[in-house]
């Protein structure tokens, strides 16, 4: 059977929940395959059969992906915290409210793509959550300036967004996996924004981006947890 559990911390728009395996979710069982199809409208199930799967017993490998579940549920937190905090200060609360003044162009959106699709690659998908992680990290810095209030939060989440990529590519060469160096020195300034407005309203959508992200590393690693 299908068993669905929203993820912790999760946005109400977003608390779906993530799949927990149980007798028939197999892929000899066709009906709950199809099911999860339906219900995701990716192929999620693919990491079934990812490469790690003979990880899957493995105590150091099982302790990282639990740990960093941890984690990325307290950065999680953290974010939705600071969305908070813009929603008290500007009024800028929904994603629905300000579709008509997003950034142009639109801000990066850092892609998670090769981690839900069919041929997972673990060392694909570990790269790309690094690479995201480094990615907000910089971005971070135009929050840092919009919520001077906070500064100890914003600064708190960009060095565990730091630590946690770190945490991941010690885990990828521990494995034997191929790595991609992200040096300090090559760091991206944070966006400008033309004017105050455009600060809060991107501001706003860097956090709700960030969000996503994080809510997708965290589906990813405990699909891995389960395999």
């Amino acid at each position: 059977m299908l068993l669905w559990d929203p993820i912790p911390g999760g946005s109400p728009e977003h608390r779906w929940g993530d799949l927990v395996s149980g007798p028939c979710v197999t892929p000899r069982c066709p009906a709950a395959v199809l099911a999860l199809a339906l219900l995701l409208g990716a192929p999620w199930q693919a990491l079934h059969g990812a490469p790690l799967a003979e990880l899957s017993g493995d105590h150091d490998f099982q302790l990282f992906l639990h740990k960093n579940l941890e984690f990325t549920r307290k950065i999680r937190g953290d974010v939705a915290a600071l969305q908070r905090a813009v929603c008290d200060t500007f009024q800028l609360c929904t994603e629905e409210e300000l579709q008509l003044v997003r950034p142009d162009p639109p801000l990066m959106q850092a892609p998670l793509d090769q981690c839900h699709k069919r041929g997972f690659q673990a060392e694909v998908c570990f790269t790309q959550i690094r690479a995201g992680l480094h990615a907000y990290h910089d971005s971070l810095g135009a929050v840092l300036r919009l919520l001077p209030n906070h500064t100890t939060l914003v600064e708190t989440l960009q060095l565990d967004a730091a630590n946690l990529s770190s945490n991941i590519q010690q885990q990828m060469e521990d494995l034997g996996l191929d790595t991609v160096t992200l040096p300090a020195e090559q760091r991206s300034p944070p966006p400008a924004f033309s004017g105050p407005f455009q600060q809060q309203v991107g501001g706003f959508f860097i956090l709700a981006n960030f969000q996503r992200f994080l809510e997708t590393a965290y589906r990813a690693l405990r699909h891995l947890a389960r395999l």
